[in-house]
């Protein structure tokens, strides 16, 4: 797979006249025409606002006004929508939204899957899989090119998870830089992307600046397959770490050896989640939450990154995880607010893909995506040999 047009490139074009916005917003519906049907990425398209944003963009940008993200296709996770802070932001730097992506629908208690009226959402590496969720149409609609950037939000891994199984870039900000979408705080906002420099630019437009960053020099990072409690399948586990190990021998990093033991989160998730008011401020909530922080607070304090792997597993097929945990290497920076992001890892020998997770401290995401520009300036690792008649092309 290719990385296609980084949007920030999209823009710097709009941005000279080389092209309008009209003209990329025209070029993502052609995209989207030609293999959304089979894809099912987008719930609902937006062609008559999407023309009507994109002339606003080409109009200010006639008129000298700085966009930078001017022209850039978006796409819009769909409970997420046009009034989201974060959606209204990117149109005011020059986004042009041109459609709702898949999210999970009713009638099971997983939420790593996308659905639309036309089917479920398939994965652009294999249409057997899952693209994850609940984010799944914007990582399935940036995976197949159709947009450069599209909206998630995260309350357990939403955005980490269907990154890692897309083979994408997914960023998942501070809880509190933005405005908590649900009553227990357990949702951030984010984005999913192809480029390192699209969620860069994605990040300046959202915060305002984009945040603090580690003083200088290859950033501390340690390593954990498990958190002390996740049962993580050894060969993404393996593929993560290999990663890891490269992005230190190219001195992106510098890995060192720690204990990294946190408490399971899981009850104190369901806890803060439950539907009554008042219910999950539980005892053994507040005390597993107290922890996982003091748990924390040990490892940042001699280093700037914890790294695992994004999913303890890989990609389920379309009837559900059955009793996999796939979240159980995410949701616990969902209780605490610390920033996460996935990116890509590489493949197992069975042609899966594998995301790697890093985790900073609050208000440093320009470390994760320091890490994140540095990784795809090393060499690609190619994908294990599948039969083609079971991929999409991805362009």
């Amino acid at each position: 797979m290719d990385g296609g047009l980084a949007g920030v490139h999209i823009a710097a074009r709009v941005r000279s006249g080389q092209r309008s916005a009209h003209d990329e917003v025209r070029a993502a519906f052609a995209r989207i025409a030609a293999r959304d049907g089979e894809l099912r990425a987008f719930q609902q398209l937006w062609p008559e606002h999407a023309f009507a944003c994109a002339a606003e963009v080409d109009r200010r940008v006639r008129a000298g006004q700085w966009l930078p993200l001017a022209g850039v296709p978006l796409g819009v996770k769909a409970s997420e929508g046009l009034c989201a802070e974060q959606t209204v932001r990117l149109v005011a730097a020059g986004c042009v939204p041109v459609g709702a992506t898949a999210v999970p629908g009713p009638g099971t208690a997983w939420q790593t899957w996308g659905h639309t009226d036309r089917g479920p959402t398939r994965n652009p590496h294999d249409p057997a899989w899952s693209p994850g969720g609940s984010s799944a149409g914007s990582a399935a609609a940036v995976a197949a090119g159709f947009v450069p950037l599209a909206t998630g939000s995260d309350g357990a891994g939403s955005i980490r998870i269907p990154a890692a199984w897309c083979a994408v870039l997914g960023l998942k900000l501070t809880t509190g830089r933005l405005p908590a979408r649900d009553r227990a705080g357990l949702t951030a906002p984010g984005v999913l992307a192809r480029h390192a420099l699209d969620a860069a630019a994605y990040l300046d437009a959202v915060t305002h600046p984009g945040g603090a960053a580690n003083a200088g020099g290859a950033p501390r990072v340690t390593w954990s397959a498990t958190l002390g409690f996740a049962a993580t399948a050894a060969p993404i586990a393996a593929v993560a770490r290999a990663q890891l190990r490269r992005l230190a021998a190219a001195g992106a990093l510098t890995l060192t050896d720690a204990t990294v033991r946190l408490p399971d989160p899981a009850v104190c998730w369901m806890s803060l989640r439950a539907p009554a008011p008042g219910t999950g401020n539980t005892g053994e909530a507040r005390r597993t939450r107290a922890a996982l922080h003091e748990a924390l607070e040990v490892v940042f304090a001699g280093h700037e990154l914890l790294a695992t792997p994004s999913t303890p597993n890989p990609p389920h097929g379309h009837d559900g995880p059955g009793e996999t945990m796939s979240v159980a290497l995410t949701w616990a920076f969902n209780i605490t607010g610390h920033p996460g992001v996935s990116i890509p890892a590489g493949w197992t020998d069975a042609g899966q893909p594998v995301g790697l997770q890093l985790v900073a401290r609050p208000g440093h995401e320009t470390d994760l995506l320091a890490i994140a520009l540095a990784a795809e300036h090393l060499a690609p690792l190619p994908r294990s040999w599948r039969p083609a008649s079971r991929r999409f092309a991805i362009r």
